[in-house]
């Protein structure tokens, strides 16, 4: 029996170490973490992450092939497979600061593999890494192996959250990078027929490590690149009247550009897409690259400019000032079906309401008030640290109610942002809503799911991103 074992029960590691032990019934699979709170989650009834489709992976899985534990040491020692899913946090301090990104939990991981095996290992690289960052694993692995050979393979998860495990079972592609020597390709061989079993042969990429490390950080940047793209035309409409939706449609149906990622939005959120084009700025800057530098680093800017843009409009539209004005804020997971609410555009949409005084009042069926409390007294990067590492202090007497329903969240509002894309906001009862808050009542749809005009006739004035402006909003200041 194949031995595998994956360092680290998150977003990743958790669901395709769970994928592949339903699709490799003869292969043991182990989930370790140093956090006991992480792994009893993972071992009850309540899995610590919220993903369409993975509880029933897992409990058809567990105490079969596949198993979660804090023995760390002794299943790294008896696996053939090492997967590495630790976190690569950007650094807050010290050379490449707010850019680079932190390897430390890597460079810890690597050293304590070196110390308990006893016998040769493949070592996958499953987080996203900088480029050369097997080289670097490698040298620790050699200069630490005591005759132990290692060969280091470089596989990056393509998951979207809220599809990962329909993702893992049919992947675009499953992206392969090992050394080009035999004993490297050799290894390429071994993940390769792992995956396999279940993916298509003209599905597996095999690529140098390098091509395969860059792959992952190039791939999060051309998709953010598509949302701040869409997301800077959503400003050009609203100031002609255009409608991004149908500029959208209408640039999408080219087949060069296609449709997927033209959703204008308040702005892009998750775990990967500003660190990952962060930790490129950093890499073109170190191999002297400024201007390919700049050109990523607009990515992130039109991404801060779209939300401080929400911010504003908010604001100018209720008469320049939300000062003891409660607004109801509907979702704060960075998007639908998860419970992740890293880099959430609501945390900064949030944070500039409370700056000017607003009294803000959250609703999301998945994100839970101690979760959102967190988020909002939480430096900028701190989020992607482990949980037990993380320096969180208690915000200072904000305004903020974390309610259990959106009706609740409402109940004497001035107005409504609508920040993540859950189905169930499409299906509110917006006449009810509308008739248990202030006058006049706003919507701010952030991210175009409401009938702007419906919600007009019941008496809404209505703000959706990239689409004509309501005439109550023309004769306001777009900037507070």
């Amino acid at each position: 029996m194949v031995k595998i074992c994956c360092i680290g029960a998150g977003y990743v590691g958790g669901p395709t170490m769970a994928v592949i032990a339903l699709k490799c019934p003869d292969v043991e699979v182990v989930v370790v973490d140093i956090s006991e709170a992480r792994i009893a989650g993972w071992n009850s009834e309540r899995l610590p992450i919220y993903e369409p489709g993975l509880d029933d992976v897992v409990r058809q899985c567990r105490g079969r092939n596949l198993f979660f534990s804090t023995d760390v040491q002794r299943y790294v020692g008896e696996a053939d497979i090492v997967f590495v899913s630790v976190n690569t946090p950007t650094k807050t301090r010290g050379l490449g600061a707010g850019k680079a990104a932190d390897l430390t939990y890597w460079e810890s991981a690597a050293r304590m593999i070196a110390d308990v095996s006893r016998s040769d290992k493949i070592v996958v690289e499953k987080s996203t890494v900088p480029v050369k960052t097997a080289e670097a694993i490698e040298k620790i692995l050699a200069h630490n192996g005591r005759g132990v050979r290692y060969q280091i393979l470089s596989n990056p998860e393509f998951l979207a959250e809220g599809t990962a495990v329909q993702d893992l079972f049919v992947p675009d592609r499953v992206l392969i990078g090992g050394r080009e020597t035999p004993e490297g390709q050799a290894a390429v061989k071994v993940l390769k027929d792992v995956y396999a079993r279940w993916v298509p042969e003209d599905r597996i990429i095999t690529t140098n490590l390098w091509s395969a490390e860059l792959s992952k950080l190039a791939a999060n940047a051309f998709l953010a690149q598509r949302i701040s793209s869409v997301n800077a035309i959503s400003a050009l409409c609203e100031a002609t009247g255009a409608d991004v939706t149908e500029v959208a449609c209408s640039i999408g149906k080219d087949s060069r550009i296609g449709p997927r990622f033209l959703s204008a939005s308040v702005g892009f959120g998750g775990s990967c897409f500003q660190k990952d084009i962060l930790n490129l700025v950093y890499i073109c800057e170190c191999y002297g690259l400024p201007e390919v530098a700049d050109y990523w680093r607009q990515v992130i800017g039109i991404n801060d400019y779209q939300k401080s843009r929400f911010v504003n409009r908010v604001v100018s539209s209720m008469f320049n000032t939300v000062a003891g004005k409660k607004v109801a804020v509907l979702g704060f997971a960075f998007k639908k079906d998860t419970g992740d609410t890293r880099e959430t555009p609501a945390i900064d949409v949030c944070r500039g309401l409370l700056g000017d005084k607003a009294v803000v009042s959250i609703y999301d069926p998945q994100v839970t008030e101690e979760q959102v409390r967190r988020d909002l007294a939480m430096n900028k990067f701190d989020w992607d640290h482990p949980r037990h590492l993380q320096p969180v202090g208690e915000p200072a007497d904000q305004p903020v109610a974390v309610t259990s329903d959106a009706y609740e969240a409402a109940r004497d509002a001035h107005a409504v942002c609508i920040l993540t894309e859950w189905e169930e906001f499409r299906s509110l009862d917006y006449r009810r809503m509308y008739d248990i808050m202030q006058k006049p009542a706003f919507v701010f749809d952030g991210r175009n799911i409401v009938d702007a005009e419906k919600l007009r006739d019941i008496g809404f004035i209505v703000y959706a991103i990239g689409k004509p402006l309501d005439q109550w909003l023309k004769d306001m200041p777009a900037v507070a």
